[in-house]
Order: structure tokens, then sequence, then C-alpha cells
């Protein structure tokens, strides 16, 4: 396949598509414009040798329609001389002259229409490169964005998130019997303190019915 060839199927291939397609999209969109990149270099090449091959025909026909043009000026002169088989000779070198000159004319416009088509096709690699520019950036992070997205979820799916919850679940329980414990503790230290308090001011009531008891027997 010739450049011109690949650089058409560059011009047509759906980039979207390559990229959708793609094991590692990045990769392959810098691949793409670089291998665009290269494409252009050759056809800006391409370009510039046509160019000169066009100059080169032009001038070479205007070389030999002068020399036709001298060669008949020289014919004319010998006829004006008297001097009929010089001047056929120069009618004959005219006339080769002029054939190439003509054969060198045909090649030239050849030429200037494969340059106008070279010209055309480079423009529209140009347009597709600076389009192609433009696009990197967007698939790249697009391309970044689903793999953090991928990456999240696989994240994600990792954690066994009920049975996180009830891990939390048995430790609020946990705190919760503590807390129970620490209450119940506290109700039992305090019901002991006031019993004991309670048999102190019993005591002294007993105590003191005795000594009334013993004051009124005159004991």
């Amino acid at each position: 396949m010739g450049f011109l060839d690949r650089i058409g199927t560059v011009i047509r291939a759906n980039i979207n598509d390559l990229i959708d397609r793609a094991e590692d999209p990045e990769k392959m969109v810098r691949q793409l414009l670089e291998d665009m990149e290269n494409d252009l270099i050759e056809v800006k090449k391409a370009v510039a040798l046509a160019i000169a091959t066009e100059k080169k025909l032009f001038n070479s026909h205007e070389e030999h329609a002068k020399k036709a043009e001298g060669w008949q000026q020289k014919a004319e002169l010998a006829v004006s001389k008297g001097e009929d088989e010089l001047a056929k000779e120069a009618l004959q070198r005219r006339k080769t002259e002029q054939s190439t000159a003509d054969g060198f004319e045909s090649q030239y416009t050849i030429q200037k229409a494969n340059v106008s088509t070279l010209r055309e096709q480079l423009t529209a690699l140009e347009g597709k490169i600076s389009e192609a520019r433009i696009k990197k950036d967007l698939l790249i992070a697009r391309s970044r964005q689903a793999e953090a997205q991928e990456n999240m979820q696989r994240t994600m799916g990792k954690v066994d998130s009920s049975g996180a919850m009830s891990a939390f679940e048995r430790m609020e329980r946990k705190v919760e019997e503590k807390e129970a414990t620490a209450t119940a503790l506290t109700d039992i230290t305090g019901d002991s303190l006031d019993a004991k308090f309670r048999k102190l001011e019993t005591t002294e009531d007993v105590d003191n019915e005795l000594a009334a008891l013993k004051s009124r027997m005159g004991k």
C-alpha cells in the first residue's frame, strides 16, 4: 500500500471506534496521531518533489519553445538570403524543438494537476491532524476517567459492606453491655451504702428508746 493510500485510510478511519476496540485507548490514540504526523511529513515531501518536477517541466518547455522560435528566425533569415537548403535544415530543427516543447508542455499540464491533487490531500490531512490533536486530549481524559471508575468499582467490590456493618453493630452491643454493667454496679454500690446508713439510723433509734425506758423506770 502506497503512502497516499495509507493517508486515505487514516483520513477515513473512525477514530472513536478504534479507541473503543483498543486494549489501551490512550496508547492507540497517541499512535494514530503519530502515524498521521509521519504521513504528513511524507505528503509534504511528495508535494515538494511534485512542485520541483512541475517547475522543471515548465522550464524545459520554455527552453525548447525558445529554441524552436530561434530556429524559426534562422529559417526566415536563410530564406531572405536565398539559402533554401539551410532554411530547410533550420525548419527541421525548429520542428524537432517544437515537438519536444509540446511534449514537455503536456507533461507539465499533467504534473500541475498532480500537484493540485497532492495539495488538496495535504490540506485534508492537516485538517484531520488538527482535529485529531483536539480529540486526543478529550479521548485520553475519557479513557482515564473510565479507568478510574473501573478501579473504584473494583475497590468497592472488595469491601464487604454488610460484614463491616455487622462488625459495627457487634461493637455497639458490646459498648451497650459495658454501659449496662457499669450502671448496675453503680446501683448496687449505691444500695449497699444506703442500707448501711439506714441500719445506723435504726440502731440509733433503738438506743434512744432504750435509754428513755430506763429513765422512766429509774434504772
